[in-house]
């Protein structure tokens, strides 16, 4: 009887794997890297360019996102006057995994990095949305040199206490139980996260073609799914010890929130920034954890605003 429950689990086992390979030949040949990789500190940061003067921006995504999120909603409202920068957090998308890549201070340094190679010598507007939002606040506390303000979407900023890590991040995250989890994804996760990707959007509808333009399927990668789990569970006690220097920051910065966000709770993040920074908060009523989508034209006129200041360039 064991002789058969062994057999047949290495069996599941094998099909996972061929599974798994299979999956990422077709999502990778669907949405092939189009950026330039960039070398930081030896590994490649892959990023995407729009945009061939003006200003810098540099955008950073969310969790079980890449940085497509960013090329069909933001970067086709600024690229005529500015150079659009949209960076792969390190081990989402085409950029390199590392270890120690979930600490927030190496992925500023990662986004710094891209900076001081695409644009030296010059400051940025950068842009975060969610786990990115937590990422552009870091990279404004430690390279200030290199940030002229930021503008933040539905940012998580501060240890919110209880709860907040979905399960399959708990099993993602370990190294062997993770490694054969992840394993899984690519036979299940794709179909459920395209029936349930307007959970994220709510209250409003999410776009047409959200899925595909944002080439979601790359996080059922087995490794990709490994990183952002990663990612997620450090994210708390990472977040504890970052949010007490949030009263270094002197730049502008502007946060878009919608109160209808069921991802997280804009109180305990939003509202925590807002006791230790000077924010200019543009409040949705309407939206939810995707700012961006809803209410692209007025994020682009914040980015452009701050782009533009004389002080700031």
């Amino acid at each position: 009887m064991l002789t058969i429950l062994v057999a047949t689990v290495s069996a599941l086992g094998l099909g996972a794997c061929v599974t798994s390979i299979a999956y990422r030949s077709n999502v990778e040949s669907t949405y092939p890297a189009a950026g330039k990789l960039i070398p930081v500190d030896g590994r490649d940061v892959h990023v995407l360019r729009q945009g061939s003067s003006g200003p810098v921006v540099l955008m950073i995504h969310g969790a079980s996102a890449n940085a497509r999120e960013f090329s069909w909603t933001l970067a086709p409202r600024l690229e005529s006057e500015m150079r659009v920068l949209m960076a792969d957090r390190p081990g989402h998308g085409y950029s390199e995994r590392f270890e120690g890549a979930e600490q927030l201070g190496a992925q500023a340094r990662q986004m710094a990095g891209v900076l001081d190679a695409l644009a030296p010598g010059e400051k940025a507007v950068i842009v975060g949305h969610s786990f990115g939002g937590a990422v552009a606040l870091r990279l404004a506390l430690d390279r200030p040199d290199l940030v002229s303000g930021l503008v933040l979407l539905a940012p998580v900023t501060h240890d919110w206490g209880s709860g907040g890590a979905a399960w399959y991040n708990s099993l993602a995250a370990p190294p062997v139980l993770g490694a054969a989890f992840s394993q899984l994804l690519p036979l299940v996760g794709p179909t459920q996260v395209r029936g349930g990707v307007g959970s994220v959007f709510k209250p409003v509808p999410a776009p047409e073609g959200y899925y595909e333009n944002s080439a979601i399927g790359l996080l059922f990668r087995p490794e990709n799914f490994r990183a952002n789990a990663r990612d997620v569970m450090a994210l708390q006690d990472e977040l504890g010890a970052q949010s007490v220097r949030y009263p270094e920051l002197t730049i502008p910065v502007i946060v878009f929130s919608g109160s209808q966000d069921t991802v997280i709770s804009p109180k305990l993040h939003v509202g925590e920034l807002k006791k230790q920074v000077p924010v200019e908060l543009v409040a949705l009523p309407d939206e939810g954890h995707m700012p961006h989508h809803g209410e692209g034209d007025a994020v682009a006129t914040a980015i452009r605003r701050l782009a533009l200041l004389p002080e700031t360039r």
